[in-house]
């Protein structure tokens, strides 16, 4: 797991210098054939276009078999007519298979320190979960402003950075540590997205998510794991703060992602399952605020935080406008070609067989969705996020709502940058102002 992490970090240095050196509509009715039929063929031309070789040999096409051609709760199978009697049935079986812990109550948040900077009144939080350390969590908005405002719940990245989490989109000092600095330099344009959007008059709220930041598993809590890159025999929890042993500590929650979700599948639950509660109790958080307006709340995120979106803003109608970044294609591309390249926080078991990946946020429809995809993307196949827009585009068409949906493709490798930002920051403003 270490290696593949490795590889992945220079793949992605690599790709990105050289490309910078070289360049709820309900009770509809619809006619069900048409739509059938398209899908049909994207899923057709997608396993066509399949080598025989893949990630996992020559069974790669016939796992790839395995899944039908329309998921079994597609909002595109011919059977559903209506929103509503859908979205009754699909949610249902989507948070079964996700099985996501239930939290009842909301927890009581206590605000450590308050100050203003960069123009914004900044708020540094924390709350507990029933299970784990506190999570630790940021909020910004307009210095001064009291009336309400639209939220928006900014989702960080994975990375394989697990050290840090929200201080990878925020920036709430002078003196950043010079490894989040990098990182925003590299996947942001030097950008705290956060702060960026805050400013344009939104409450933001930045939480650690489970196992990053203040949520992360800690060495002198481990029992058990004494061998190879697992080992925790010699590791010290002690000057987190060193570079030195913060990127040791990647390499080593890394390798341990494999272990952390076998638990979690024998406790009968699953890593986006987890995730999905505590962003769930994120959203909660920033809804009660008195500066925001309960109506108009979004989310988004880049990577990882593309993939909170997709769960989040599928699964949770209290999202008004979702944007994704840089997370979305089919399952057929993590089947055949890209699964490595993805934490396990991306996998429910059995969750394919009712749906395809992109119609998870689908499942928001007629809300409104942005995807933002690079061309040049290391982390999937360009054709197969191309399918995944086209099935979105469909679950859209269906339902009468093709102008709340719109995809939109970027040169370049992984990133949100600030041209990205731009067009994500006025999705939001259109849908939420």
């Amino acid at each position: 797991m270490k290696e593949i992490f490795k590889a992945d970090f220079s793949k992605r240095r690599f790709l990105r210098n050289t490309f910078k050196s070289v360049l709820f509509i309900p009770f509809v009715k619809i006619k069900p054939v048409e739509f059938f039929t398209d899908y049909f063929k994207i899923q057709q031309k997608s396993l066509k276009m399949a080598s025989a070789k893949s990630i996992i040999g020559d069974y790669g096409q016939w796992a790839a078999s395995l899944r039908k051609d329309i998921g079994e709760l597609s909002f595109i199978n011919p059977e559903w007519t209506e929103i509503d009697s859908w979205k009754k049935e699909v949610l249902k079986k989507v948070n079964d298979v996700i099985a996501s812990p239930e939290i009842t109550e909301i927890p009581n948040v206590t605000i450590e320190k308050k100050y203003v900077y960069d123009g914004l009144d900044v708020e540094e939080l924390f709350w507990q979960l029933p299970y784990g350390r506190p999570t630790k969590a940021i909020l910004l908005k307009p210095a001064g402003v009291t009336k309400p405002l639209p939220g928006i719940l900014a989702l960080h990245d994975h990375a394989a950075k697990k050290y840090f989490g929200f201080g990878k989109i925020v920036k709430t000092s002078d003196n950043q540590h010079l490894l989040i600095a990098e990182h925003q330099r590299t996947d942001y344009d030097g950008k705290a997205w956060a702060n960026e959007i805050a400013k344009k008059g939104y409450v933001v709220l930045i939480h650690d998510i489970f196992a990053f930041g203040s949520r992360r598993v800690l060495y002198k809590d481990v029992e058990g794991l004494d061998y190879g890159e697992l080992d925790v025999t010699n590791k010290s929890d002690l000057d987190p703060e060193n570079e030195d042993n913060i990127r040791k500590y990647n390499e080593w929650a890394a390798a341990h992602e494999h272990v952390m979700s076998k638990s979690l599948f024998c406790a009968g639950t699953t890593w986006p399952g987890i995730v999905l509660t505590e962003d769930r109790v994120a959203l909660s958080i920033l809804s009660d605020r008195k500066e925001v307006d309960p109506e108009r709340i979004g989310c988004g995120g880049l990577s990882g935080g593309g993939l909170r979106t997709v769960y989040l803003g599928g699964l949770d109608p209290r999202i008004k406008c979702a944007v994704c970044v840089g997370f979305m294609t089919t399952w057929n591309d993590l089947i055949l070609n890209k699964s490595f390249t993805h934490t396990w926080m991306t996998y429910a078991p059995l969750l394919p067989k009712y749906l395809e990946f992109p119609e998870i946020l689908g499942l928001r429809v007629p809300l409104p969705t942005l995807i933002q995809n690079n061309n040049q993307d290391e982390l999937y196949t360009l054709s197969e996020m191309k399918n995944a827009d086209k099935i979105l585009g469909e679950v859209y068409k269906k339902a009468n709502a093709p102008e709340k949906y719109r995809a939109l493709f970027y040169d370049g490798p992984h990133k949100f940058d600030e041209d990205m930002q731009k067009d994500a920051f006025a999705w939001f403003d259109k849908w939420l102002k």
